[in-house]
C-alpha cells in the first residue's frame, strides 16, 4: 500500500491543445509560477485556508509549501456514490455557463510553443470522472454555418473530480494554444490560428465560458482492483487525464479508494522545458518508489540507441521486455496524445511481438477483449 512521506510542496498544472475533435493535459497549481518553470517538488497541498481554497473561485489563491505528511482531504464525499459516470449532462444546445478561475503558462521560456493551465469553476454542477473530457463552445459564429455558433472542441479534463482546490467546484484543462505561421513569409497569419485554444488561452479570471459534457468512457481509471498495474503513455497534453489519476492515486485522500499498485508514466515532449507537472510527477517519485516510475522522451535533447532523436516510442522500446510481461500479467496501458503518435507505437510494439515470437495482432485483440487498451487520440 502506497504511504505518503513528508516533503515540501507546491502545486503545478497543465492545459491543453485547440482542436475541433480533442485536447489535452496541463500543469495546474494554486500557488506555482508557471514560467519560471520551478524545479520545487510537490506533494500534498497545505494552504493558509482550506477554507478560503474553498470559497474561493475566482479570485487567485495563495498557497505555501510546507511540510506534510498525509493526503489532502477532499469533498464532497459523495462524488464517490455514482455507480455509473455521468453523461453529457450539459449538451451543445443547453450548454452550462462556467466560469475561468485562472489561466497560467504552464511551460519553459525555451518550449516550442505555449501550453495553459485552465482552471475552470462550473460550481459542482458539472460533475466528472478522471478520465473524461469536457467540450468548449468558442464565442462567435460558426464560419461554416453562418448564425450558428461555433462547433464544440473537447478538452481531456487535467484534474480529478474534486478539482484543484479539491472541492469538487473546479476542473483544469490543459490547453496548448494553436498559432499557425505562413509558410512563405514565417509570419503568423491569426486569421487562421486556433479558435479555441486562443479563446482559452486569453481568458481572464472571471471570464464566462460554455461548457458540455463531461463525455467519455474509455479512458476511465479501472479501480476494482486498487493493486493494479496502469502504464500511461503521453505526447505532449496527452498527459492531462494521467494527471488526474496521479493525484487520485497519489495526493488525495479518497477512502474508498487505496492505491498500491504500480502507475508507470511515459512522456514525450520537445524539450525540458516543454515538461508538463514535472514537479508533481518528480514529487511522486520521492514519496511512492515502489509505486510510480516516471520517463522521459525529450526529442530535441536525448538520443535513442541509434542516434536518432529519442521519442516516446523509443522509450517504449527500451523497457518493451518488462512492459510486456506486466501486460501479460493484466496491466492496463493508456495512450493519449496526438494521433501521429498510435503508428510509430504500434510498429514498435509489433516488432518486440514477433522478437518474443508472438503475434502482436493477436495480442492486440487479447489486450482489447480483456480492456486493457486505452486509446484516446485527435
Amino acid at each position: 500500500m502506497a504511504t505518503a512521506a513528508a516533503s515540501q510542496v507546491a502545486f503545478s498544472a497543465t492545459a491543453g491543445s485547440d482542436r475541433a475533435v480533442r485536447s489535452s493535459g496541463i500543469q495546474v497549481t494554486n500557488n506555482l509560477s508557471f514560467g519560471a518553470k520551478s524545479r520545487t517538488g510537490n506533494t500534498a497541498l497545505s494552504c493558509e485556508s482550506k477554507a478560503a481554497v474553498r470559497r474561493s473561485h475566482v479570485r487567485k489563491v495563495r498557497c505555501t509549501a510546507v511540510q506534510q505528511s498525509s493526503k489532502v482531504s477532499v469533498v464532497p464525499l459523495d462524488l464517490e456514490s455514482a455507480k455509473e459516470p455521468p453523461l453529457n449532462t450539459y449538451k451543445p444546445k443547453g450548454p452550462y455557463t462556467a466560469t475561468i478561475v485562472s489561466v497560467e503558462r504552464a511551460v519553459g521560456p525555451n518550449a516550442p510553443g505555449e501550453t495553459c493551465h485552465v482552471v475552470i469553476d462550473h460550481g459542482g454542477n458539472v460533475p466528472y470522472w478522471e478520465g473524461q473530457s469536457y467540450g468548449i463552445i468558442p464565442p462567435g459564429e460558426n464560419p461554416k454555418k453562418p448564425g450558428n455558433p461555433q462547433n464544440v472542441r473537447l478538452y481531456s479534463i487535467a484534474s480529478t473530480r474534486y478539482g484543484d482546490s479539491f472541492d469538487g467546484k473546479t476542473a483544469s484543462l490543459c490547453v496548448r494554444r494553436a498559432v499557425y505561421y505562413d509558410p512563405e513569409t514565417g509570419k503568423e497569419d491569426p486569421s487562421k490560428n486556433g479558435v479555441c485554444s486562443n479563446f482559452l488561452c486569453n481568458s481572464k479570471p472571471g471570464d464566462k465560458i460554455q461548457l458540455t459534457g463531461p463525455s467519455g468512457k474509455i479512458m476511465l481509471l479501472p479501480e476494482t482492483d486498487p493493486n493494479a498495474t496502469h502504464i500511461m503513455i503521453a505526447t505532449g497534453t496527452g498527459v492531462a487525464p494521467y494527471r488526474g489519476y496521479l493525484r487520485r492515486m497519489f495526493m488525495e485522500d479518497v477512502p474508498n479508494y487505496r492505491f498500491g499498485g504500480l502507475a508507470w508514466l511515459f512522456l514525450g515532449v520537445a524539450n525540458s522545458d516543454s515538461l508538463l507537472y514535472d514537479e508533481e510527477f518528480t514529487s511522486y517519485l520521492k514519496q511512492y518508489p515502489d509505486n510510480f516510475r516516471f520517463d522521459k522522451a525529450l526529442s530535441r535533447e536525448q538520443k535513442n540507441k541509434s542516434g536518432g532523436k529519442m521519442y516516446v516510442q523509443d522509450k517504449i522500446e527500451e523497457y518493451s521486455d518488462e512492459i510486456f510481461k506486466l501486460l501479460d500479467g493484466g496491466a492496463h496501458i493508456y495512450f493519449c496524445g496526438l494521433k501521429g503518435m498510435m503508428p510509430g507505437i504500434q510498429d514498435t510494439l509489433k516488432k518486440v511481438a514477433e522478437q518474443r515470437g508472438e503475434s502482436w495482432d493477436q495480442k492486440l485483440s487479447q489486450l482489447k477483449k480483456n480492456k486493457q487498451w486505452h486509446v484516446e487520440v485527435y
